[in-house]
């Protein structure tokens, strides 16, 4: 745990200006991965499989097939179904309001202009499923990918010893419109994605989150393919003040922390007093929890206990940090909010856990990391949708463009654009 005191110098905060840089081992590593993949297929993803989940298929048994999502959905858990739906209904009316649509109107001119709003034909999501099945995930990305009508929705998450997914994961990806579905992980799920293999075929764009290896997949494919961000392992900042509840703030820095590995959290509080109140609370909850190992290891290696002076203070910190997650657990929170620049998603007040944004609230969780907030947002809708301009004169409205038209070329020294506009007038 690094404990800052920042109520008599700053200067210590630059351990909170965080930008993603990845490790030129990691680059190297996740380069040859997609390259054998690119040229090699299946194959190469049969065996990228083999050496890191240990577990051997061979690329006929990569989809999963219609009787095993049949034998998922009779299976899986009444309450869990139910609460799927939820979710669901919440993120897809979350969806279809911030949805782009089409429109057009006319310039100055007097010409048409607008903009069309199309869904991608293929989208390929990366579903993580490694020491915990990501079943909100499912939700939360491929529910919008079917709120806006993309045809086909393509999943990769990677399987268990027995070659099969979790069934509650199957049933969320049913549920939320997946049209295909593959059980490989990793650097190589990323690549069939972007390359295409005799068995999978490439897609227009990737999403979802994912480990060190995933994201820097998805950060070296960009380009030949399309991508929505890049969000790490989660993390969370909570800035709490006297009126906070210290067990309620310990819980809610344990839920982030039990991601795991690379997992971040930080407390920003006014008073050594309740930042220990917070620490004795995590002491006491951490007992109780299954996945201890986890929360001891990011507790020990990316917490984050900061002293502020004031409110003030406190948003510098917040828009350095740039978290996932924000909590704000103070005294009128919300004027505290407004003030804020980068934060993926703002919980306001106390009893607005981030968990309940995790799986319910509406807006997608997939979120920047790492600092990424100061110049990305979280996944939305319209990142489904592939944005086209519109353009549209007649006689009347370039005769008055003419001028105008003319006058660039010539600052351009592009002659053949203006012959193109005067050639239309002459005659």
């Amino acid at each position: 745990m690094i404990c800052i005191d920042a109520r008599t110098d700053e200067s210590r905060l630059r351990v909170l200006n965080r930008r993603y840089s990845p490790p030129a081992a990691l680059i190297e590593v996740v380069s040859s991965i997609l390259a054998s993949v690119k040229s090699k297929g299946d194959q190469a993803v049969a065996e990228f499989t083999s050496r890191f989940d240990k577990n051997s298929m061979l690329p006929g048994e990569f989809r999963v097939q219609r009787p095993e999502i049949q034998e998922a959905l009779g299976l899986v858990n009444p309450e869990f179904v139910q609460a799927l739906k939820a979710s669901h209904a919440n993120v897809v009316e979350f969806a279809l309001r911030s949805r782009r649509t089409d429109w057009n109107s006319t310039n100055n001119e007097g010409a048409q202009a607008g903009e069309r709003y199309d869904p991608f034909e293929r989208v390929g999501v990366y579903i993580p499923s490694g020491t915990a099945p990501l079943v909100s995930t499912a939700i939360m990305t491929v529910s919008l990918a079917q709120t806006v009508g993309v045809p086909e929705i393509v999943v990769t998450s990677p399987a268990n010893s027995e070659k099969r997914l979790n069934i509650t994961l199957l049933t969320a990806l049913e549920l939320a419109g997946a049209t295909e579905i593959y059980k490989i992980g990793g650097a190589q799920a990323i690549a069939a994605l972007a390359y295409g293999t005799e068995s999978i075929r490439p897609v227009a764009k990737i999403f979802g989150p994912g480990n060190a290896y995933v994201i820097e997949a998805k950060r070296q494919v960009f380009g030949y393919t399309g991508i929505d961000l890049l969000p790490g392992p989660s993390e969370i900042l909570v800035v709490a003040d006297r009126t906070a509840n210290p067990s309620w703030v310990a819980a809610d820095l344990l839920a982030q922390a039990e991601h795991g590995k690379g997992s971040v959290v930080a407390l920003v509080a006014f008073d050594p007093l309740f930042q220990e109140r917070v620490q004795q609370a995590i002491e006491f909850q951490i007992q109780s929890l299954r996945r201890s190992s986890f929360l001891k290891e990011v507790l020990a290696d990316n917490a984050y206990f900061i002293l502020a002076s004031d409110r003030k203070q406190a948003v510098r910190i917040v828009n350095v940090f740039a978290p996932e997650h924000l909590s704000l657990v103070v005294e009128d929170a919300i004027d505290l909010a407004s003030q804020i620049t980068a934060a993926g998603a703002i919980f306001i007040g106390g009893y607005s856990p981030v968990a309940a944004g995790d799986f319910l609230a509406g807006p997608s969780h997939e979120l920047p990391t790492g600092g990424a907030t100061k110049s990305f947002s979280g996944l939305t809708v319209d990142q489904f949708q592939r944005r086209t301009s519109i353009i549209q004169f007649d006689p009347e409205s370039l005769k008055r463009s003419a001028a105008t038209l003319l006058s660039f070329g010539e600052m351009e020294l592009l002659d053949a654009h203006s012959r193109s506009i005067s050639i239309r007038l002459d005659g």
